[in-house]
């Protein structure tokens, strides 16, 4: 069925948000990919690496840039963001214009430029994806880290352009996953997924990473999602983060505004 343009643009804003939500910071030191794989690593040493490497705090509250392209159409745009990490994710655009706040049982969206509002929960994420989504594996995804256990089936391993990919030795018949793991710092470089039947992609490209308060975080991303013959790309550049200090979420959806039913 084809979806109403403005039910496409309200997924296209949340699939933004909630890919686009990682780090940086104005006294971070960006990492070199010195590194060099080895193909004399397993899969579970080069995932017990990758698991070592997860990110470890609180709070974090950060300033992050988006831009945007669509067809021809191009826009950017600056977030406030905050964080508390496996409860809220927390963003809102300038003025309070727009707000968003992720919880694992919630997602909940308002934008007063056109007086409506979401309140539902992670289906319509799902949707954007084609994946069934939940906070952790949102979380994943800013963080630069797998969106599956690891532990949970048998994965194999391969160099690849000079990064581990490493893929599950039975993949699924719907649904092609594959991670790039960087040498360096285990942390990806990149994410695919592919869904033949259905004509859908979704390529997480980390092209660097940063040292915050002694952890590895993403700096630049860049995101392709592809829908039949529609592609987006996103890019990231985040800036002005600070971690572990103390955060509020504020959200209250204003009286009067008309609900955005997804059926």
């Amino acid at each position: 069925m084809k979806l109403p343009q403005v039910y496409k643009n309200f997924k296209l804003t949340l699939c933004v948000i909630f890919i686009t939500l990682a780090f940086s910071c104005g006294s971070t030191k960006s990492i070199i990919a010195s590194g060099e794989a080895s193909d004399k690593l397993s899969a579970k040493q080069v995932i017990k690496q990758h698991q070592k490497n997860e990110v470890n705090f609180k709070t974090m509250n950060a300033r992050v840039a988006i831009d945007l392209i669509q067809g021809q159409k191009e826009q950017g745009h600056t977030f406030n963001l905050r964080m508390e990490k496996d409860k809220v994710i927390w963003l809102s655009a300038s003025f309070g214009m727009a707000r968003m706040m992720i919880t694992p049982n919630k997602v909940r969206f308002y934008n007063k430029l056109d007086n409506e509002y979401f309140d539902g929960d992670y289906k319509l994420l799902s949707d954007v994806v084609g994946i069934d989504l939940d906070f952790m594996k949102v979380q994943n995804i800013l963080l630069g880290q797998a969106i599956y256990d690891l532990n949970d089936q048998p994965y194999q391993v391969a160099v690849n352009n000079n990064s581990y990919a490493v893929s599950p030795k039975d993949q699924n018949a719907l649904i092609e996953l594959f991670y790039l793991i960087n040498p360096s710092h285990f942390k990806m470089d990149s994410l695919q997924m592919q869904q033949t039947l259905k004509k859908r992609m979704l390529q997480v490209d980390y092209s660097s990473y940063q040292k915050v308060d002694k952890q590895i975080i993403p700096e630049n991303i860049r995101i392709i999602a592809v829908e039949d013959t529609d592609e987006v790309a996103i890019t990231m550049e985040f800036k002005s983060v600070s971690l572990n200090d103390e955060v509020r979420f504020p959200f209250n959806i204003p009286s009067g505004y008309k609900e955005i039913e997804i059926k």
